[in-house]
């Protein structure tokens, strides 16, 4: 890259900013901690490993993410955090 003029420096620039943007979401997304019962806002959405309510858990609720079968995904509730499948909170919404 001997010469790089105006332009192609803009582009090169640009692209090296979406790759680190991208890149760096990437990397947070697999680098999630799951949610604590002392977490202000598991304990505000009253949020338990194992729920007690029949027929009502993360996985059949609207809320998750992930693939079907994983013991720990991701949910809307609890940004950048894991939930665990057999678990419940007070959000819980069947999923459709």
């Amino acid at each position: 890259m001997g010469n790089l003029d105006r332009r192609n420096f803009l582009k090169l620039s640009a692209s090296t900013l979406v790759g680190i943007t991208l890149g760096g979401t990437a990397l947070h997304a697999v680098a999630q901690e799951v949610v604590k019962a002392d977490d202000p806002m598991a304990v505000a959405m009253k949020y338990v490993e194992k729920s007690t309510v029949e027929g009502a858990n993360c996985a059949n609720c609207m809320h998750i993410q992930g693939k079907d079968g994983e013991a720990l995904r991701g949910c809307n509730i609890f940004p950048a955090k894991l939930v665990h499948a057999e678990g419940w909170c007070a959000a819980w919404a069947k999923k459709a």
